[in-house]
C-alpha cells in the first residue's frame, strides 16, 4: 500500500481536478490535510471528500500550521492506522503534479522500497520563469556542497517517502516549507535517493495562488542549510580549543621532562583533538551510518593530506607573495582547505 498525501491550504478548483484524476488510484487511499483553511473553504473539502468517497481520508488543522506540519500529521496517521503502507507519495494541491507523474513515483517506490523517490522538474525550458530557474540552480549548488549529494530539484513537492523514514521525519522541528529541505538533508548519506523526471507545469493565470513567500521562505530554507554547515564549523572550532588546551597542559607537565617537549605536546594534542573531532563529526555533525572503522581511516588519511597541503600551499604562497604576512597567507590557505574538507568529509568519509 502506498497512499497519497496532499497538504492543502486555501485550495481552489485545481485540487478538485487533481482528485478527479486520482479517483482510480490503485495503491491506497488519498490523505488530504486541510491545513487550517477556514470556513470559506469547507465546500471544497466536502466536495473532495465526496468525490473520493471511501478512498479519501480527511485530516484537519484548526489553524494554519504550515506544509511541514501537515505532512507530519499525515505521516503520524499512516504510522498509527495504516500498518500495510510501505511508504507514501506526497503531492501538491495546486495542479503542478499530474496523475501520470504521481503514478510514476508510486511505481518506482514499489520497485525500490526503502528508497527516497523524488519527482524532479526540468528547468531548461523556455516557458520556465527566470526567477524559478535561477533560484533552483542556486539552491541546487548550495545544497550539493552542504549535503554532499546532488539533487536537481530540491524544492519538488512530489516525493515518495518510505515508512521508516517517516518515523525519523517526525523528529524535525521545522513545520513550514523549510521542512522539505531538512528532509533531504536528513536523507543524504542515510537513504538512497532516486530521481524521476516529471512534467513541469507553471500556471501563468493571474488568479493562481501560491503560499510560498519568495523572500521569507527562501531565508528559512537557506537558514536550514546554514545551520547544517554551522555544526561542522562549531565542531572544528571546539576541536581547535581542545587542541590548544591539551597543548598547554602537556607543555606544563613535559617541560622539565623532555628536551623536545613542544614537539611531543604538539603531536599528542593533535592526535587527541583529531580523535575528538572525528567522533563529533561522525555522531553529531554528519550522523553517519558508514562503518566506523572505515570512516576513521579515511578521516585520518584526509587529515594527513590536508596537513600536507596546508604546509605546501602556505610555503608556496609566502614565496610567491612575500609582501603578504605569513599568518595571513596561512589563514587564507587553511580557510580554503576548511571548506574543501567539509565537502570531502560529507561526500566520501561520512
Amino acid at each position: 500500500m502506498i497512499p497519497i498525501i496532499i497538504p492543502a491550504y486555501e485550495p481552489d478548483q485545481r485540487l478538485i481536478g487533481l482528485l478527479k484524476e486520482l479517483s482510480e488510484y490503485p495503491y491506497g487511499p488519498v490523505i488530504l490535510v486541510n491545513d487550517g483553511s477556514g470556513s470559506a473553504y469547507e465546500d471544497i473539502f466536502k466536495a473532495a471528500k465526496n468525490l473520493l468517497s471511501e478512498k479519501a481520508i480527511l485530516l484537519t488543522h484548526e489553524v494554519n500550521r504550515g506544509k511541514g506540519r501537515a505532512l507530519k500529521t499525515a505521516f503520524q496517521y499512516i504510522l498509527e492506522h495504516l500498518p500495510k503502507a510501505t511508504g507514501a507519495v506526497t503531492a501538491d494541491s495546486d495542479g503542478q503534479h499530474t496523475k501520470k507523474s504521481i503514478m510514476n513515483v508510486a511505481e518506482m517506490m514499489l520497485q525500490n522500497q526503502g528508497d527516497l523517490i523524488l519527482g524532479v522538474r526540468t528547468f531548461d525550458k523556455e516557458d520556465i520563469p527566470w526567477k524559478s530557474r535561477f533560484g533552483n540552480r542556486l539552491t541546487e549548488k548550495v545544497f550539493t556542497y552542504v549535503a554532499g549529494v546532488h539533487i536537481s530539484d530540491t524544492q519538488t513537492g512530489l516525493r515518495g517517502i518510505p515508512r521508516e523514514f517517516m518515523k525519523e521525519l517526525l523528529t524535525i522541528s521545522a513545520d513550514r516549507f523549510e521542512f522539505e529541505t531538512q528532509m533531504l538533508l536528513m536523507a543524504s548519506g542515510q537513504y538512497k535517493i532516486r530521481e524521476i523526471p516529471i512534467e513541469t507545469i507553471y500556471d501563468s493565470k493571474e488568479d493562481h495562488q501560491t503560499h510560498f513567500n519568495p523572500l521569507k521562505d527562501s531565508v528559512k530554507i537557506y537558514a536550514v542549510l546554514g545551520k547544517w554547515f554551522l555544526r561542522y564549523t562549531l565542531a572544528s572550532f571546539s576541536s581547535s580549543i581542545v587542541d590548544l588546551l591539551l597543548f598547554t597542559i602537556l607543555c606544563h607537565f613535559l617541560r622539565d621532562q623532555l628536551t623536545a617537549y613542544v614537539a611531543v605536546a604538539t603531536v599528542m594534542a593533535r592526535i587527541i583533538s583529531a580523535a575528538y573531532n572525528y567522533t563529533v563529526n561522525y555522531k553529531i555533525v554528519f550522523k553517519s551510518r558508514e562503518n566506523m572503522g572505515k570512516a576513521a581511516w579515511q578521516y585520518a588519511l584526509l587529515a594527513v593530506v590536508q596537513m600536507g597541503m596546508s604546509a605546501l600551499l602556505a610555503t608556496g604562497g609566502v614565496k610567491l607573495l612575500p609582501f603578504i604576512p605569513e599568518v595571513v597567507t596561512k589563514a587564507i590557505v587553511d580557510t580554503i582547505l576548511f571548506f574543501a574538507s567539509y565537502h570531502i568529509q560529507k561526500k566520501y568519509v561520512f
